[in-house]
């Protein structure tokens, strides 16, 4: 079996099975089953990720499966089914199949259940790959709402309330990403900035201290750059958050708070670009979490950055 390389450029991000126990079970809600298995799975290796994989393959058949069944289905032992389930959260086996099994029904009651595991095909009619991308985004929404600490999200809400200024660090999609999150802060007077050039965002990390709090943006956790900034901050004093789809990776290990988002691939769309927007949500609601313990701080500079450029929208009746 490969291990599941996450980035290339960054090696990979695997545990062995023994690890996986050390460390005993995922801390989310019970809700979300299938949403701690595609968060685990990257970080599983053996059997433990044959098991994983099965299950997501076909959530409804596992949940019907007796552990010998769901064990020679994987090629592992009802032992290693055992562990798996530890290892998601779970006392036993009989946990996890009731887990899967209210999970699909609620999300097949809510009518999102497209098979989000076809690729989208060359042929494929728009109305069909509208369907897919909505499918796969509402899944990845919803895991991304069972994955999510709100308790982290407060103490990261907190932290950049009352922070001297805000530094936001990410590379590529990231980058954007962290744009958006730099743009939303100023609209309610927070000093932030968004650096996705290594060396300045070195620089600008370099002279951030205690009370100020620097966000690392990446998808895998495993950016080079965006992990050597939020080091930089954290060697400084700042508060650091990290947002990404791995809660074990560096990026992760390195921060004080965690942001977990959830990602559902699609053809052209790989986990990097499908975790876009369960970034974008998981940020828009830690800026609602920020405003409103700014409030009118935040209000008041609202309404100040919408006077200043309310002169540059179009009049009523005239042309654009």
């Amino acid at each position: 079996m490969v291990d599941h390389e996450v980035d290339t450029s960054a090696g990979t991000a695997v545990v062995d099975a023994e690890a996986v126990d050390r460390r005993g079970a995922v801390a989310v809600s019970s809700d979300g089953v299938l949403a701690r298995v595609r968060a685990g799975a990257g970080e599983l290796t053996g059997a433990l990720r044959r098991v994983a994989e099965h299950v997501l393959s076909d959530p409804e058949a596992a949940a019907r499966a007796t552990i010998v069944e769901l064990a020679e289905r994987s090629g592992t032992s009802p032992a290693t089914i055992t562990r798996f389930c530890r290892a998601m959260g779970f006392e036993g086996y009989a946990d996890l199949r009731l887990g899967i099994a209210a999970e699909t029904g609620r999300a097949r009651s809510a009518g999102w259940t497209v098979d989000i595991g076809r690729e989208i095909q060359p042929g494929d009619p728009l109305s069909r790959v509208l369907d897919q991308i909505i499918a796969a985004d509402t899944r990845a929404m919803h895991d991304t709402a069972a994955l999510l600490d709100l308790a982290e999200v407060e103490k990261a809400a907190v932290a950049i309330a009352g922070a001297s200024r805000v530094n936001i660090f990410g590379a590529s999609g990231s980058a954007l990403v962290g744009e958006e999150m730099q743009f939303s802060l100023h609209r309610i007077g927070v000093a932030a900035w968004a650096w996705s050039d290594v060396h300045e965002g070195l620089a600008s990390a370099a002279l951030l201290g205690v009370g100020d709090v620097a966000l690392g943006i990446s998808h895998t956790g495993q950016t080079r750059e965006t992990i050597e900034m939020l080091a930089e901050a954290d060697s400084r004093g700042a508060t650091t958050v990290a947002l990404t789809g791995f809660p074990r990776s560096p990026l992760a290990e390195l921060a004080d708070i965690v942001l977990v988002t959830a990602s559902q691939a699609t053809t052209f769309r790989p986990d990097a670009l499908s975790a876009r927007h369960p970034q974008l949500v998981v940020l828009d609601l830690l800026y609602i979490a920020v405003a409103q313990r700014t409030h009118d701080r935040a209000h008041a500079a609202f309404r100040r950055t919408a006077q200043a450029v309310d002169g540059h929208k179009a009049a009523k009746g005239t042309p654009s």
